[in-house]
């Protein structure tokens, strides 16, 4: 494409300052396309949520130019959204075959499988969307089927890596595509956005396959155990490496968890596991094998209280418990945040009396210093944005890129909403739109805000006080109450003295009022709440909330 007169917008709308919901659009004159479409998942004081979505409100406001999602891969925190945002944005979606194959999943969930226009996409090849063309380029993660994206555009290319490490060794396909890396190069680069996960660490990222041969001196030996192994649902190759070792030593393998379960059967579906007839079993056939001849592979190697591991360890899982003897595999590390709840579970099994191996069985998918290096060596980008990772990891990318050659004047460590418009003769940030979580809790999206997770929090902090009166229509004289219903602030049967007395402060309260004919149901709710909110506060130092409810009686 030829250069032109305008300039190239790049707006994250999310995955910055964070691990996840990763969503990135571009932006020249009337075209938009938008790369990734993830989702996180809810910090522990936000109660009752089950997701973050990202804010879309700038696609929406301008969907006339919106013209499709490209996906890097098919993890929750770069596809997660998709079922959510195509709702507002429904615009076509393109990806390579499995990323496809885990989004179309979703999509039927959620019915609209026969609504949404996709594309499989393979590597090296193009698509055009209005004043964009992007390519495709294989690279190496923990999930197969992972791409870079080269992002053409009037004001130059941008290259986008994804979520990616460099794996000379794969289990599944080939090795990343460097030559094509150095060809854009070439080329001229305007502006490369790298992974920035693990841009603290030194070397290199070792290869899956060193796992693979982890796994094996394990089964070698503990041939009298039976195995248990906690991993990513998606990361496919590991799942194809487990199920190699039991093969090779004669186990049945049963898989647990809901989206352990679905990945394999669509990667399965798909070519991308390579599983021998009779090799799978259910649940229910457990128990027709002896130990030492199966292994199961679940989900909840984070902890997460509702994944198939955490609810085995602690006795609420229906059909599979911990046996003394089990040896149970953590092949992952902890997420940052996660490390409590994967300490609690791994206690838990101790104390049932499994044995645990918790390091070393995994690697990780994203590129240490070393490999960021040798994309940047070879793309050479005029400008260097990194992404995906928390503000530290983007400064340790920046040093990288520094370290390289880039000009410090031509590196930008964005945040969420950013506007950084950019040529070739210079970028700067112009602008901030409008971004920011949604949060998901059952069927609502949206409904629940900041007020009301404060809410949450201040009932799960101090509990809540109702008390409840009865009016007079018309006269506004109290006829029944007011009476204290107490949840989650004090054991009602070791505290009756503390209530009696918040008692009599109500009543002194309500007699007041009522001598000053005061019927203002405002006034009223205001003051039971300050009289009784500053005895409870004197008695015991906490702050429940306080619900007046007054009845209006005939």
């Amino acid at each position: 494409m030829k250069k032109s007169e305008g300039k190239l917008k790049i707006i994250p709308l999310g995955g910055l300052e964070q691990i996840g919901m990763n969503i990135t659009a571009f932006e020249y004159e009337d075209s938009i396309i938008v790369v990734d479409c993830g989702l996180s998942f809810p910090e522990d004081e936000m109660y009752g949520i089950d997701l973050v979505i990202p804010d879309v409100t700038y696609l929406i406001d301008n969907i006339d130019k919106v013209k499709g999602f490209f996906i890097t891969h098919g993890h929750e925190d770069h596809i997660g959204s998709l079922p959510y945002v195509l709702k507002e944005v429904n615009v076509p979606v393109y990806a390579t075959k499995l990323t496809m194959g885990l989004i179309n999943h979703k999509l039927e969930e959620h019915g609209l499988d026969k609504k949404v226009k996709r594309k499989v996409v393979k590597y090296g090849q193009s698509i055009n969307l209005g004043e964009f063309r992007v390519e495709f380029i294989r690279t190496n993660h923990s999930i197969q089927d992972a791409a870079a994206l080269a992002i053409y555009s009037p004001a130059g290319i941008v290259v986008h890596t994804g979520d990616f490490k460099v794996d000379y060794t794969p289990v599944f396909g080939d090795a990343i595509d460097l030559q094509r890396f150095g060809e854009l190069g070439k080329k001229g680069v305007l502006a490369l956005m790298c992974d920035s996960t693990n841009a603290e660490r030194p070397g290199f990222t070792q290869s899956e396959r060193t796992v693979g041969n982890t796994f094996d001196g394990i089964f070698a030996d503990n041939k009298n155990k039976r195995i248990i192994i906690a991993t990513f649902a998606s990361n496919v190759d590991r799942v194809q490496q487990i199920i190699n070792c039991a093969q090779r030593y004669g186990r049945k393998v049963m898989v647990e968890g809901r989206s352990m379960v679905n990945i394999i059967s669509t990667a399965s579906e798909l070519g991308y596991l390579d599983i021998e007839k009779n090799t799978l079993i259910d649940t229910e056939m457990l128990n027709n094998y002896p130990d030492k001849k199966t292994v199961i592979i679940t989900t909840g190697s984070q902890g997460e209280t509702m994944a198939a591991l955490p609810r085995i360890a602690a006795d609420l899982h229906r059909k599979v418990s911990i046996k003394p003897g089990d040896l149970v595999i953590f092949s992952s590390n902890p997420i940052p945040g996660n490390e409590k709840a994967v300490s609690r579970v791994i206690n838990e099994l101790y104390a049932k009396g499994a044995e645990v191996i918790f390091q070393d069985a995994h690697v990780s998918g994203h590129a240490c210093q070393e490999e960021i290096k040798l994309i940047y060596s070879l793309v050479r980008p005029k400008y260097a944005i990194p992404v995906h990772g928390e503000y530290r990891h983007l400064v340790a990318q920046a040093k990288i890129a520094q370290d390289l050659g880039v000009s410090k004047d031509n590196i930008f460590i964005l945040s969420s909403g950013d506007v950084l418009e950019l040529d070739d003769t210079s970028a700067k940030v112009v602008d901030h739109v409008q971004c920011g979580d949604i949060l998901v809790d059952g069927l609502g999206v949206g409904d629940v805000g900041n007020i009301v997770l404060r809410d949450r929090q201040k009932l799960a902090e101090d509990g809540i006080m109702i008390v409840v009166l009865s009016m007079e229509s018309g006269t506004g004289r109290i006829v029944a109450g007011p009476d204290i219903i107490s949840r989650g602030f004090v054991y009602i049967r070791g505290s009756e003295s503390l209530l009696d007395e918040a008692q009599e402060v109500l009543n002194e309260t309500v007699m007041n009022l009522e001598d000053n004919g005061v019927t203002d149901w405002n006034k009223i709710k205001n003051d039971i709440k300050d009289s009784l909110g500053d005895f409870v506060w004197k008695k015991t130092k906490r702050k429940p909330m306080i619900m007046p409810i007054i009845m209006e009686i005939e």
